[in-house]
């Protein structure tokens, strides 16, 4: 019976030998450290990696973590300055800095720090009104680290960044947003259409100038060269007659050609006989009783053969002109309704 109970023992202070190693190392992770108080008093922080500690004097608290953590808050209720219920949701980026100060100056560090971002979210913007607190973001996320930053400094975390998510206002006002948001649209829509369409009618009005201007020019244009024309061939027929030096003679004869066409409207029943066509006959017939003078046209002396010819076809169409004369002076006096000859205002009897 004395062997077993040997064994037992030996057992026994092996095995707490053993447990009293194991309580002596302590491994502590990367960006982790434990606070170590000896017989209640804090003593130490492990740092990451091997550590040893006397067993049952030591008391090894729980791991904290170094790294940066992200906490997001539920939303809160808060009231705008134009008493405006709005629900925001916060954001916080923080870092233990101090892992003593971390777990002696503040019971519950995370519980501390909602409750101070809430509270300094309800001071920053209940100074604002609702159109200033959803377009200031930036102002209220400066103002909440500045607080936080400072508050939270003799707890060992330094609070990085605080960003809201979101701020949802009441539903009313939402809708109200809405329809402030479409009236704006719409606003814009009809005043640029409005500018569209006065954009066109200058356009518009600028191109039928352009061209109303460009017409004006071609009209122009155009009458000044047919007018340049008209003057040119005036002046060519008028040149042509003074070189060839007409005479009245030649004047006289095509004053007698003239004449059978004014009896051929078909308007015309009756037609007054001059009293030039008498000294115009004269002056005929003193042509063709006379000899031609040289004109400055002609180019060759006609001989007596075609002189002679030429005064039997002027005779011919004299003859033939004052038969006209008397077919018209005939029926000139059967179309007036006594049968009576017109008396002339001339004084000449036909």
């Amino acid at each position: 019976m004395e062997t077993p109970a040997f064994l037992i023992a030996g057992l026994i202070i092996a095995l707490f030998a053993v447990f009293t190693v194991v309580r002596a190392v302590r491994i502590v992770p990367q960006a982790r450290a434990r606070n170590v108080e000896r017989l209640g008093r804090y003593h130490r922080t492990l740092k990451p990696g091997l550590n040893l500690v006397i067993p049952y004097i030591d008391r090894v608290h729980p791991v904290i973590d170094l790294r940066e953590q992200v906490v997001s808050f539920k939303p809160q209720p808060v009231i705008t300055e134009d008493n405006l219920v709005v629900e925001i949701d916060t954001v916080l980026y923080f870092q233990v800095t101090d892992p003593r100060a971390a777990f002696y100056e503040i019971a519950n560090f995370l519980q501390a720090v909602e409750q101070l971002t809430v509270t300094t979210l309800r001071n920053v913007v209940g100074s604002m009104d609702l159109e200033k607190t959803l377009t200031s973001r930036d102002t209220i996320n400066s103002q909440l680290r500045g607080v936080l930053d400072e508050a939270t400094g003799k707890w060992g975390l330094r609070v990085n960044r605080v960003e809201i998510k979101a701020i949802d206002p009441p539903q009313s006002i939402k809708d109200a947003m809405q329809k402030q948001m479409r009236a704006e649209r719409d606003k814009r829509a009809a005043i640029l259409g409005a500018e569209g369409q006065r954009q066109s009618q200058i356009l518009t009005a600028e191109g039928d100038k352009q061209a109303a201007v460009l017409r004006a020019e071609g009209d122009r244009t155009a009458a000044i060269l047919q007018a340049e024309g008209q003057s040119r061939a005036i002046d060519e027929v008028f040149q042509a007659v003074h070189r060839n030096d007409p005479d009245p003679k030649l004047l006289a004869w095509q004053y007698l050609q003239t004449l059978p066409q004014l009896a051929q409207g078909s308007g015309s029943t009756f037609w007054m006989i001059p009293s030039e066509v008498t000294s115009a006959l004269q002056g005929v017939s003193r042509a063709f009783s006379e000899a031609l003078p040289p004109s400055p046209a002609t180019r060759e002396k006609p001989s007596d053969d075609m002189a002679a010819q030429a005064a039997s076809d002027t005779a011919q169409a004299a003859e033939a002109a004052a038969a006209a004369l008397a077919d018209a002076a005939r029926a000139e006096t059967s179309a007036t309704p006594t049968g009576r000859p017109v008396p002339r205002t001339d004084g000449v009897t036909p």
